[in-house]
């Protein structure tokens, strides 16, 4: 391979790995959407049904995922790279890792729209914490693609007021379900049920915005050979 080729495979792995996050990123909004839908609505049919598509698509991701993963491994083997390009591959090859799990993330959000779902519920702004754990995986994606190591600092100061917010949904929740106890016109059951995935919700919204951190932490050591964020 003569230096332009290989520069050029270098740059080639740099839009794939983006193309694959807006794809990952585009899967996310549409499960968000879905878990933002009111139950019972006239709509709700043909949200089951996308909700599935994201459910099924899931392999295009796994296959994107494993298409890198290659690649990098092609490039280290054969082209042996050192120094900022070897930090480049590797960080991408990890970065896509995170992709690949958001994408799973995704998945269990389309699920949890697929379950039974009722108004007895608080509102705990899911619908919000959803948004701003996207919005933080883009910029972590604007982050990689430009190689902006000042913004990658701000996505892990910013994913502590996204921490913030799932715990006190959490707590928000816990706490309505302990107040209404046997009082509630549900079975305990269900309303344990429902409890569960809303608690589940929150939890993978958090996961989502740790990946986006992660994602950043790589880019910056990528950028600077600056460990800070990995740890």
């Amino acid at each position: 391979m003569t230096r332009e080729s290989y520069q050029r495979s270098l740059a080639d792995l740099r839009r794939d790995v983006r193309s694959m996050g807006d794809l990952v990123v585009g899967r996310l909004e549409l499960a968000l959407s879905y878990l933002e839908s009111v139950p019972g609505d006239d709509a709700s049919a043909d949200t089951a049904a996308l909700a599935r598509e994201v459910i099924d698509g899931d392999e295009t991701i796994n296959e994107r995922y494993l298409a890198l993963e290659n690649r990098c491994v092609d490039l280290i083997a054969l082209q042996q790279p050192v120094a900022g390009d070897l930090r480049f591959v590797t960080a991408s090859f990890k970065i896509i890792t995170d992709l690949e799990r958001v994408g799973d993330l995704a998945v269990n959000l389309a699920q949890y729209a697929l379950a039974e779902r009722s108004t007895h519920t608080p509102e705990v702004g899911v619908a919000d914490i959803g948004r701003d754990a996207k919005a933080l995986l883009e910029r972590s994606l604007d982050a990689y693609e430009s190689g902006d190591a000042d913004a990658c600092r701000t996505i892990s100061a910013d994913d502590d007021a996204i921490d913030a917010l799932c715990q006190r949904a959490s707590e928000t929740v816990t706490r309505n379900l302990i107040e209404r106890g046997g009082d509630d016109p549900w079975s305990v059951e269900r309303l344990l049920d429902e409890v569960s995935r809303v608690l589940l919700t929150v939890r993978d919204l958090e996961r989502i915005a740790d990946h986006a951190v992660n994602v950043a932490a790589r880019t910056l050591y990528m950028v600077e050979n600056d460990p800070e964020l990995l740890y």
